[in-house]
């Protein structure tokens, strides 16, 4: 009946991006809201299908479209949503509607600041991000889960590359041989599917539970198709694009990044990888738990390591994502949901700290804590307090959106599925437990450097008039007892009368008063919001999703049983 709503979320980014390239110089006044517009209607769109989703039948496809796409090769426009793709369109849809949000009610400051770059180009590589983010999420058909797959890499490649900051060629070169080198590995992997079944129909493969394929075929599938799940997700060892994709991107390329581009990947082990190769997901399960738990300790180590805020956190992403592929590796129904509500937890919470490390950056021109100096709850403390509240959700602070999924996964390996060495999952959820620790820790240690402490003293601002004393021409450098600031030469760094505190941006500067520095502004307040709220509801209601996502979780385990 409704089948129009998931053509009608590709549509209508696709026909904005397509306005953008027919209609330049029409639209370029109106990008601003135009984004935003476009966006919100694909957000309401979302909710629509929330709304009228039939949650009694969460296991089985719904609002589904299927029409004949290359009928030559027997290939289907086939998509549809169930209970473990609903949460993460949704998803989708907010962080791409809260990024227009941030971009185009900044006005003349820090994030607005990239539409001046070629706006019109930026506002049609969102669009068309958007339109291969829902896709992945949408398609039932394996081929056309690959096209939008692929499809993000080229608006995120551009994204880091043209928007992002002074590493950002290498960053996004990086970024885009990994991503297509996983790819063409999964492509193979595909392909075998398809030789071996001769049908590349998601739900008619799920339901057949690997049939027509043998144990070594099946194997050889899983890990084709699971290294390139893994560049994306990303695993260790293949995760070494990531720290620099999020260090060079702009602050909505990182949001969108790390809250969808990375489940892309992890979506597609409970969507292709556990339900259509049963007998391989079996017989790689332990060295997925292997990577897993490796990764988690990997990322908390280099965390505490970091100077760098927004490095900081895409190495946090490794952590997370190995507690995602941990439970997908129990292959018990309490792991998977543990990693599927992970999934949508890391989405929240980690869009959030993005967001915020963009808007410290913005203030303080630098992301290095050590620069930061601390006493941001002092200077800033609304910020200080959100960026406290995001962090404490992200190391798993019981009652928050970031403590469940963790928990769950660790839990699914006490108990494994049957057919799995629960001795060695036994170790994993051991040395998980460690990473569950080593994760407070850097956390502790970033809000001690960045939001604790004094505030570092800053020099004065523009028009503060120089009252140091006088040095005469010639005369021996020699500081006074009274004065405040240091005398030229006294400090191998030049002098600067003008330069600028927390806060500070372009905006204030002309010929009116000193205004005093920012703390939260109105977007600011706006795009942060839902996140800070959802990851209230997911924390103290983990039903709401678990609800959701249990019963295709059993459906898809059946294969495995």
């Amino acid at each position: 009946m409704m089948g129009w709503v998931p053509v009608a979320l590709l549509a209508v980014p696709l026909a904005g991006a397509f306005l953008l390239l027919v209609f330049p110089q029409a639209l370029r006044p109106r990008l601003r809201t135009y984004g935003m517009v476009l966006s919100g209607l694909t957000l309401v769109l979302a909710l629509l299908m929330v709304a009228a989703f039939d949650y009694g039948g969460a296991a089985r496809p719904q609002f589904e479209v299927d029409l004949p796409w290359i009928p030559g090769l027997g290939l289907r426009f086939h998509l549809g949503v169930d209970g473990i793709s609903l949460p993460l369109v949704a998803l989708t849809a907010l962080l791409t509607f809260l990024c227009f949000v941030y971009l185009g009610w900044g006005g003349g400051r820090g994030p607005g600041q990239l539409l001046r770059a070629r706006p019109r180009a930026l506002v049609f590589t969102l669009l068309v991000l958007e339109v291969g983010m829902i896709g992945t999420f949408l398609a039932l058909d394996l081929l056309l889960f690959f096209v939008f797959f692929e499809l993000v890499l080229v608006p995120m490649y551009f994204l880091i590359g043209v928007w992002g900051g002074e590493g950002r060629r290498a960053a996004s070169v990086k970024f885009i041989l990994y991503t297509l080198l996983g790819s063409v590995v999964m492509l193979l992997g595909l392909l075998l599917i398809w030789a071996q079944t001769g049908t590349l129909d998601i739900e008619a493969l799920s339901a057949s539970h690997g049939a027509g394929m043998s144990r070594s075929v099946q194997i050889l599938a899983f890990v084709a198709i699971g290294i390139g799940l893994a560049v994306k997700t990303p695993m260790w060892p293949l995760h070494t694009w990531l720290p620099d994709a999020h260090t060079e991107a702009p602050t909505v390329g990182s949001v969108l990044l790390a809250g969808v581009l990375l489940k892309m990947g992890t979506y597609g082990f409970a969507r292709i990888g556990i339900p259509v190769l049963p007998e391989g997901a079996t017989a790689v399960a332990p060295w997925l738990g292997a990577f897993a738990v490796v990764g988690i300790i990997y990322g908390a180590l280099a965390c505490l390591a970091q100077r760098d805020l927004k490095r900081m956190i895409a190495y946090s992403s490794v952590g997370h994502m190995g507690f995602v592929l941990l439970g997908f590796a129990t292959l018990t129904p309490v792991g998977i949901n543990g990693a599927l509500f992970a999934n949508v937890a890391h989405g929240l919470i980690t869009g959030l700290l993005f967001f915020l490390a963009g808007a410290i950056k913005e203030r303080y021109h630098t992301a290095d804590m050590p620069s930061i100096g601390g006493g941001l709850l002092g200077t800033l403390p609304r910020l200080g307090s959100v960026l406290t509240f995001a962090a404490i959700a992200s190391l798993g602070l019981p009652g928050l959106a970031g403590f469940w999924g963790e928990m769950l996964a660790l839990f699914g390996a006490f108990q494994p599925a049957n057919g799995l060495p629960r001795g060695l999952f036994l170790t994993y959820m051991v040395i998980g437990g460690l990473g569950a620790v080593l994760t407070a820790a850097y956390f502790v240690v970033m809000l001690s450097r960045v939001t604790h402490g004094r505030p570092a003293v800053r020099a004065a601002r523009a028009r503060t008039p120089d009252e140091r004393p006088v040095v005469p021409l010639g005369a021996p450098e020699t500081r006074s007892a009274t004065a405040t600031l240091d005398p030229v030469g006294s400090n191998p760094e030049p002098y600067d009368r003008f330069s600028e505190p927390p806060g500070f941006s372009e905006e204030h500067s002309g010929d009116g008063p000193e205004t005093a520095p920012d703390d939260i502004r109105g977007y600011e307040l706006l795009a942060w919001t839902p996140l800070v709220l959802l990851t209230l509801l997911f924390g103290l209601w983990p039903g709401l999703l678990l609800s959701l996502t249990t019963p295709p979780v059993q459906t898809l385990l059946g294969a495995v049983s």
